[in-house]
């Protein structure tokens, strides 16, 4: 599993103008019905209005390969020049372990 954490930052709320613009417009319906997708979610940090995070997951590099080939890419590109975004991006890939034990006593369940 492959998580890609998306970081776009525009100003005066341009990043969460874009992020509702992709919800609304059904592109991240899209995209979560994109065969590979495991996870599509914004998410806006506390300390930065200015902020938008959106964590991406796929199954594995072809399902992302796959995704970036597909249409859907220009109007994802068109939005974030819409809103003049910039971004920064983090990559995680899985080592399918999990949480090791002695980590899970920090877990409340």
């Amino acid at each position: 599993m492959i998580t890609v954490n998306l970081y776009y930052t525009g100003e005066n709320g341009s990043a969460r103008a874009f992020a509702e613009e992709m919800v609304r417009a059904g592109v991240v319906d899209a995209i979560r019905a994109e065969d590979g997708n495991l996870r599509y979610e914004y998410f806006y940090p506390m300390d930065d209005p200015e902020t938008v995070l959106l964590i991406d997951q796929w199954r594995d590099q072809a399902a992302i390969d796959a995704h970036h080939a597909s249409p859907m890419m220009a109007e994802i590109a068109a939005l974030r020049d819409k809103y003049d975004l910039h971004m920064k991006a983090e990559r995680f890939v899985s080592d399918d372990s999990g949480l090791p034990e002695k980590d899970m006593k920090f877990i409340k369940r």
